[in-house]
């Protein structure tokens, strides 16, 4: 009963003990850190320093001598057991991850690949596979795959990507019967000059299709003449032949109309760019100018102070004000300055109250008068934001929109109220003179007449009664160009009448 007795005080040690030996020794329960091993039998302390067994064995063998050979004998039988399925499968994974692929193997290349589209899909540097946490989840994801040098990448893997994906776009623009473009200038951040250029299409599923061809180098000067031999060689370095391009959409610059011009090309101004100006130009006015100069300087100090933006934050809570931040604007964008007015105006309240406690900046308050040309500012302007996004897509048909767009204009969005103040007046009038100055062209007019008419949704509806029976001859000409059967070209004719 003596020796049973501390047994029952002794625990286990704690933790994966693989000696056998650990089934006769234990420790207190008030040992926490289990310190002082302590035998079951006779409660005899024994040591064993970091977890050396030899003590524990020589213990047994000279105190409990039957124990001793007991556990011997139990210790041969565990060696001389076959190891477990779950051992040798633990040996076998072991084995099999230590190994790396072959470069040669599909699961290597598959993998190369993917992170080669990683690469170029999400426009990382290729430097990239150097950083050591990209190689710690590669190694993680998959410890056999070995990752190539980012030499190899640039000079292998990303070429091959290259290739690969130019003969598959130009497989499928070749089979385009008909494609229109859009096309800019543009400096990268070093202010190196580049040209793109973007073809717009429809497959024989009658699916609409983007692809953007090339972005190339251009040193030379940009002259109508040397723009339009840029964009000839890059249509020709496609295969495309020039017949099949129906329009170019581009920017006003006198340049790149004239390279329009040189090529013979039908040019389309983009409608954002075109919006932008006329906004640009309805801005010149001397009440507009004091009081954005007042609106860019307020935000400014708001976004360069931390103390500014914490302040703005507590007085929105206190005049219960969405929580929302000031914006900036961008001078190339005008929806950005309408967003900058609108945020000043809804926040103007705590705007006010945090510059009322600040004398250095007290200035920057705005007046009632910058307030009012502010508010018709942003009433003229609200209502234009959405139709630059609306004009700009390229999963659907825009050019179509552009006529009712312009009607719209002039018929409600910017027609005058009586309830506008004078400058709202002179706003609206100057943005709706500016727009149909410039689509006054008539082949200009001719080409909208025509893409509104076959959009089932308008048809004649924005063409004005002089024009319906031209535009109405020369859309069936052209049916009558693509169509072979009579009966199809009959209920195309029809279509369009109705």
């Amino acid at each position: 009963m003596a020796e049973k007795e501390p047994q029952k005080q002794l625990v286990n040690k704690r933790g994966k003990s693989h000696s056998v030996v650990w089934e006769q020794f234990g420790f207190n329960e008030a040992d926490v850190d289990q310190n002082q091993i302590k035998c079951k039998i006779c409660y005899a302390v024994v040591s064993a320093l970091q977890g050396n067994t030899t003590n524990l064995f020589n213990h047994l063998k000279f105190k409990h001598r039957p124990t001793y050979d007991q556990l011997i004998k139990k210790q041969k039988e565990q060696r001389s057991t076959p190891t477990t399925s779950a051992t040798q499968s633990s040996i076998k994974d072991t084995l099999f991850s230590a190994t790396p692929y072959p470069k040669s193997s599909e699961r290597h290349k598959k993998i190369t690949d993917a992170v080669s589209y990683f690469l170029a899909k999400d426009m990382c540097p290729i430097s990239t596979v150097e950083d050591e946490g990209f190689k710690k989840l590669i190694n993680t994801l998959h410890k056999r795959y070995a990752l190539p040098s980012r030499h190899y990448f640039t000079r292998v893997a990303l070429p091959a990507l290259y290739e690969k994906c130019r003969a598959e776009v130009a497989n499928e623009v070749l089979k385009a019967e008909y494609i229109a473009a859009t096309t800019d200038l543009w400096s990268s951040r070093k202010m190196e000059p580049y040209i793109s250029l973007t073809i717009h299409y429809i497959d024989a599923n009658f699916n609409l299709n983007t692809k953007c061809l090339q972005t190339a180098f251009i040193p030379e000067d940009h002259t109508g003449q040397n723009i339009a031999h840029a964009l000839r060689e890059a249509v020709a370095a496609w295969g495309l032949n020039e017949e099949k391009l129906v329009c170019i959409t581009t920017d006003n610059a006198s340049n790149i109309k004239l390279a329009a011009d040189v090529n013979g090309w039908m040019r389309l101004q983009c409608f954002g760019h075109r919006l932008h100006l006329a906004i640009e130009n309805a801005m010149k006015d001397s009440r507009i100018d004091r009081a954005m100069g007042v609106c860019k300087k307020l935000v400014s100090s708001f976004s360069y102070s931390w103390k500014k933006k914490r302040d703005l934050a507590e007085a929105q809570k206190q005049l219960n004000l969405p929580e929302h931040s000031l914006k900036t604007e961008c001078p190339t964008r005008w929806g950005s300055r309408q967003e900058m007015i609108s945020r000043v105006l809804e926040q103007h309240k705590a705007i006010t109250q945090v510059l009322s406690s600040d004398r250095k900046l007290r200035h920057l308050t705005l007046s009632w008068q910058d307030i009012d040309v502010l508010e018709a500012i942003n009433k003229c302007l609200s209502p234009l934001v959405e139709f630059t996004d609306a004009l700009s897509g390229e999963k659907y048909i825009s050019v179509s929109f552009l006529k009712p767009t312009l009607h719209l204009f002039n018929s409600s969005i910017l027609a005058v109220q009586e309830d506008d103040t004078g400058l709202a007046k002179s706003i609206k009038q100057k943005i709706v003179d500016y727009l149909n100055e410039k689509y006054s062209n008539p082949a200009i007019q001719e080409l909208l007449d025509m893409t509104s008419a076959l959009d089932p949704r308008f048809k004649f509806k924005y063409v004005s009664e002089d024009n319906q029976d031209s535009i109405q001859d020369r859309l069936t000409a052209e049916m009558k160009s693509l169509m072979t059967a009579d009966s199809e070209v009959i209920i195309i004719i029809i279509i369009i009448k109705g």
